[in-house]
C-alpha cells in the first residue's frame, strides 16, 4: 500500500486503536485520521501522536467528522461498546455508528474497510455485546463495500483498560485477589501488538470479502493468567478461590454503584462458558510474528514508555 494513503480509524483511542497507530507509524504510515468520542483517551492519543489528525467525535451521530473523511482510502473500523448494564449503548455504539460510518464511506467513495469484529459472534454467549457484534458484521457484509472482517479473541497489551490491564491494577491495590471457582477456565488471549500487525497486513494486501478468526496461539487457564501477571508486576497479592455464586453476587452489588463496571456478571458467564475457538495459522497467512504469551505479558507491563498510560472508562 502507498505509504501516503489516507487511513481512517474510528474508535482510535481504545486498546486496539492506540496500538495500531503505533504499529502504522513504525511502518512509515502517517496520513492517519483518528476519531474517538472519549475526551480523556482522545487527549492521550493526541499527546502521543501530535503529527496525525485526531478528532474527538461521536460517529453514531452525523457531524463535521464526515467531511473530514473525504479523500480517505481505507477505514479500519474499531469503534465498539464492550460493557454496559443497559442495551442502549450497545445499539448506539455498535449498530448505529457502523451504519453511519458505512454510509459515509459510500458518500466519500472510500472502497475498502477492515472491520474488527469479535470471536464472541461464534460463541455460545447470548448478551447485548454478542448480539450487536453479530448485527455489526451483517451490516458490513450487506454494505456492498469490499471488506475484511477480523474476529479476535480476548486481547491484552498496552492501553488495556478493561481486561488484563484492569486486573493488574486491581491486584496492586488489594491484599487478596478473588478467583471464581477453580479458575481453570481456558482462555486464548491475543497480544494486541500481534493483532495490529495483522491489521497492517490487511491494509497492505486488501483481502477481498474475507473473514478470519484470529485466536491467541496459546491456551492459558484464567488462574494462570492471573499468576503470570502477578509475578510480572511483582505484586504481593494473595490469590484466593471463592464460589462462583459469591463472585457473581459481588459483581452484581458492584454494578449498583458503578455505571460502567470493568467486569460484569455477563462477562463472568462468558468466562466459564467453555468456548474454544479455532486457531488458524494467522502468523503464516498474514506473515506476522507470533509473540509468546509470557514475553507479551512482560512487554505489556514493563515497557518504559507505553505501560505507564492508563485509559479511562
Amino acid at each position: 500500500m502507498d505509504k501516503d494513503k489516507k487511513i481512517i480509524i474510528p474508535g482510535a483511542a481504545g486498546l486496539v486503536g492506540q496500538n495500531l497507530i503505533i504499529a502504522l507509524k513504525e511502518k512509515g504510515y502517517k496520513n492517519i485520521l483518528a476519531f474517538d468520542k472519549h475526551p480523556e483517551n482522545t487527549q492521550i492519543l493526541h499527546k502521543l501522536h501530535p503529527d496525525i489528525e485526531v478528532i474527538e467525535a461521536d460517529i453514531s451521530r452525523p457531524g463535521k467528522w464526515q467531511e473530514a473523511c473525504r479523500g480517505g482510502d481505507v477505514v479500519v473500523m474499531l469503534q465498539a461498546q464492550i460493557g454496559s448494564k443497559e442495551a442502549a449503548p450497545f445499539v448506539r455504539n455498535n449498530i448505529e455508528s457502523t451504519r453511519l460510518m458505512l454510509e459515509t464511506m459510500k458518500t466519500c467513495q472510500i472502497p475498502y474497510v477492515v472491520h474488527i469484529s469479535s470471536s464472541v459472534v461464534e460463541s455460545v454467549a447470548d448478551d447485548d455485546y454478542t448480539n450487536t457484534k453479530k448485527q455489526q458484521e451483517e451490516l458490513v457484509v450487506a454494505s456492498g463495500l469490499d471488506y475484511c472482517i477480523l474476529r479476535p479473541t480476548l486481547m491484552f497489551g498496552w492501553f488495556d483498560r478493561k481486561h488484563l490491564g484492569w486486573l493488574s491494577r486491581f491486584m496492586q491495590k488489594v491484599p487478596v485477589f478473588p478467583i471464581p471457582g477453580s479458575g481453570k477456565y481456558m482462555r486464548q488471549p491475543l497480544y494486541v501488538r500481534d493483532f495490529c500487525n495483522i491489521i497492517v497486513s490487511c491494509l497492505e494486501n486488501e483481502p477481498k470479502n474475507e473473514m478470519y478468526n484470529i485466536t491467541g496461539r496459546e491456551n492459558v487457564d484464567y488462574v494462570d493468567i492471573i499468576r503470570t501477571i502477578r509475578d510480572t508486576i511483582q505484586a504481593k497479592t494473595l490469590i484466593i478461590h471463592i464460589p462462583y455464586w459469591l463472585f457473581w453476587s459481588l459483581l452484581k452489588i458492584y454494578a449498583v454503584f458503578d455505571k460502567d463496571p470493568p467486569f460484569t456478571a455477563d462477562q463472568l458467564k462468558a468466562l466459564i462458558a467453555g468456548d474454544e475457538f479455532e486457531v488458524i495459522p494467522w502468523w503464516d497467512i498474514f506473515q506476522v510474528e507470533s509473540t509468546p504469551f509470557k514475553k507479551a505479558i512482560e512487554e505489556t507491563f514493563r515497557d518504559p514508555i507505553y505501560s505507564i498510560y492508563e485509559l479511562k472508562f
